[in-house]
């Protein structure tokens, strides 16, 4: 099966390799590329050249790619837009896919990973990167209707911190349990404290628990330190 890609992505270093990428797959032809947005919608509007597949990076300069998946997905329904973003954030995912995504893609992904997507996509699957499926599939194991993580302004790592915080383990367990220094540990929970606007440690475990976090804990056996 011959797939024809163009890729959509304000950043020129990364259009460039994936154009490179694309075209060293065998049965994979670029047929177009675009900077910004007006450029997308020019190239995939009428008399454009014909596409299988859009690689659309979100953050464009002069607008959304959500909304520019939305206006392609809708003028030409016979294509499959792969989003292919910095963020792999819940809100991002959901618009995308709202949008008429077919699947996203983080741009860490390896080579690999995005051929297996451009190839899912045009072949009519749904597909998306690991870390985002895997945290689609907790929400639908532990019986979500919405996906949605606690926090969602704190990295994984922050997160994680923060759950052991609420388990009731002081810097140094914490440090020891996830390898890391207790510099890291005291640094990581003043950015947790900054993010989550609370004034102490007590807080944020206040916080943390409300979410489901540290569920395990024992209050009795809790340690700010």
């Amino acid at each position: 099966m011959s797939i024809r890609a163009v890729v959509v992505d304000d950043h020129p270093v990364f259009r460039i390799g994936m154009v490179a990428l694309l075209g060293s797959l065998p049965g994979v032809e670029v047929t177009g590329q675009a900077a910004s947005a007006a450029e997308a919608r020019a190239l995939l509007g009428p008399g454009g050249p014909a596409a299988d597949v859009v690689l659309m990076d979100l953050d464009l300069q002069d607008g959304s790619g959500v909304d520019v998946t939305r206006d392609v997905t809708r003028d030409r329904p016979g294509v499959a837009v792969l989003v292919v973003s910095m963020h792999e954030d819940d809100d991002a995912v959901v618009a995308a896919i709202r949008a008429g995504a077919r699947g996203f893609l983080v741009k860490s992904a390896s080579p690999d990973q995005v051929e297996r997507a451009v190839r899912a996509v045009a072949a009519g699957e749904m597909i998306l990167s690991p870390a985002v499926a895997d945290r689609a599939m907790a929400y639908v194991l532990g019986g979500r209707t919405s996906v949605r993580l606690p926090f969602p302004q704190l990295t994984d790592r922050e997160r994680e911190v923060l759950d052991h915080l609420a388990a009731g383990h002081d810097t140094a367990g914490i440090a020891r349990r996830l390898s890391l220094s207790e510099k890291t540990v005291r640094n990581t929970v003043g950015t947790v404290l900054a993010k989550l606007g609370a004034r102490d440690r007590a807080a944020a475990v206040v916080l943390a628990r409300a979410e489901g976090l540290g569920s395990g804990a024992n209050p009795g056996d809790l340690r700010l330190t």
